[in-house]
């Protein structure tokens, strides 16, 4: 039998705002545990929330770029639920009017010129906030409960079951945390818990239109984990029901030690949770001259700019789609791209995404850590521009930028990388080439191609790759016809 995935994603971005949601305790990272509860975030008797403007501000930013429905009243309620780092007993959150309803995320699907455009459906994002964290480790066979979390303001984005792949659940989680980064909604840090993402896996039989039992993996805080937790789920999923087994509801972990995924507990529903007003709060009316504000106040978004560098710059889809992965990695391109002599849009694009993606990705270093700014790179662009270096003496030069940070016109003079521009010289070494390869020139004569090749590749070694190579099939053709 042939088996679909079907896939939803549920992602906790935690919300830039410098205090939490309800209390004006601080939300930095990395504080001694339970330093950073106030009396509203561990439910002393008597206390009351107050609503954070900035979390909706930002809640109202995403939606925006979305192109979602703001619900201009919007409601919170009590999910009520018990564990040890909810001193409340229920955590405040949205349910039947959220903040956000709809809106789509556009992902590329494949590599290179085989990518497509995907749209994903998002079904909801609402506000809340998050737990404490319990810690199991070193505590003699004790749990610790760590409240420095709890308050923290979350955005949660819930996605529609519009996904088929690992693959594409990927992709659709980098547009999302790229687009949350991008407007400075959150900072996007996995490893600290800022960008969560649970995925709801289920599988059913090719060409069915209900969908099968789902089993939700929490708390996925890498890309690479996310990939491998579907994988496995799937493949557990479709041997279970293959040998008769019925799939149950539940929530799972994934051990990214093992590589496979367990069960933390049956899954609960919506009427579980007992949901209802809290009755704390009041609702929340959205002011249409804050939605305008926020709206202007945007910056130019992922889709508009990858729209804006394929009609008027000419770039691929998918080379548009690389280039603005980040915001930064947009405006470097745009800076480099700026300083060249000459347009040249899919030059610089090559560069950024090719060796440099391919230096910063092996030194495990973020575009801002860079030691070629864009300036300097548009430099040694220009230089292949006006011939003074080939493309194979660019890399070269390229690579002492990356080691010794020197400009690329000082490493050109000083190591004598300059392209030979003098077809006198260059034509001299390409007799000397023939006259002492006559078997490769019988060889082409005959008709084999792979001779003219092997030709080319001695003129360039004799010329210690200096020469250009488009000069030299151009020089090495004409004298062979002769």
């Amino acid at each position: 039998m042939q088996w679909e995935t079907v896939i939803g994603l549920e992602v906790h971005a935690q919300l830039s705002t410098r205090s939490k949601i309800f209390s004006s305790a601080s939300t930095a990272f990395g504080a001694a545990p339970n330093t950073q509860a106030c009396a509203v975030d561990i439910a002393l008797p008597g206390v009351l929330p107050v609503l954070n403007r900035g979390a909706v501000e930002r809640a109202i930013q995403f939606g925006l770029a979305i192109g979602a429905k703001l619900n201009r009243t919007n409601l919170f309620a009590r999910k009520n639920y018990f564990y040890p780092d909810l001193p409340k007993g229920y955590q405040i959150s949205q349910f039947e009017l959220p903040i956000v309803e709809g809106g789509t995320i556009s992902i590329q699907v494949g590599e290179g010129d085989q990518a497509v455009e995907k749209t994903v459906q998002l079904t909801r994002a609402h506000l809340e906030e998050d737990a404490g964290k319990s810690l199991h480790e070193d505590f003699h066979g004790m749990t610790g409960i760590d409240l420095n979390r709890a308050g923290t303001p979350l955005l949660e984005i819930v996605s529609e079951p519009d996904m088929r792949s690992a693959k594409e659940a990927v992709a659709y989680a980098r547009a999302l945390h790229t687009l949350v980064t991008w407007i400075g909604i959150c900072d996007g840090n996995m490893q600290e818990g800022s960008f969560r993402v649970d995925a709801n896996v289920s599988v059913r039989p090719k060409g069915q239109a209900t969908f099968g039992t789902r089993r939700e993996i929490k708390n996925l805080n890498s890309f690479r984990f996310l990939e491998q937790a579907i994988d496995y789920e799937v493949r557990w999923q479709i041997e279970q029901i293959e040998d008769g087994h019925a799939i149950q509801q539940a929530t799972v972990l994934f051990n990214p030690d093992t590589g496979e995924t367990r069960m933390m507990r049956t899954k609960e529903d919506a009427h579980d949770y007992r949901y209802f007003p809290d009755p704390d709060l009041l609702p929340v009316k959205l002011e249409e001259d804050l939605i305008e504000s926020l709206r202007i106040a945007l910056p130019e978004l992922p889709k508009d700019k990858q729209a804006r560098y394929r009609d008027v710059l000419g770039l691929s889809a998918y080379d548009a789609a690389m280039l603005t992965t980040s915001r930064a990695m947009a405006e470097y391109f745009e800076r480099v791209a700026a300083a060249l002599p000459k347009p040249d849009a899919k030059l610089a694009a090559n560069w950024i995404i090719g060796d440099l993606s391919a230096a910063l990705n092996k030194a495990e270093l973020d575009l801002g850590a860079s030691p070629i700014a864009a300036e300097r790179l548009a430099q040694l662009l220009a230089r292949i521009q006006d011939g003074t270096l080939s493309g194979k003496l660019a890399k070269q030069v390229f690579e002492v930028m990356w080691q010794e940070g020197d400009e690329a016109d000082a490493i050109i003079e000083t190591r004598g990388l300059k392209q030979m521009s003098d077809s006198g010289e260059v034509e001299r070494i390409i007799d000397a080439v023939l006259a002492a390869h006559a078997k490769s020139v019988e060889e082409f004569r005959a008709g084999k191609e792979k001779a003219f090749n092997a030709l080319v590749g001695q003129v360039m070694k004799a010329t210690k790759g200096k020469a250009n190579p488009a000069q030299v099939n151009d020089l090495l053709r004409k004298k062979l016809a002769s």
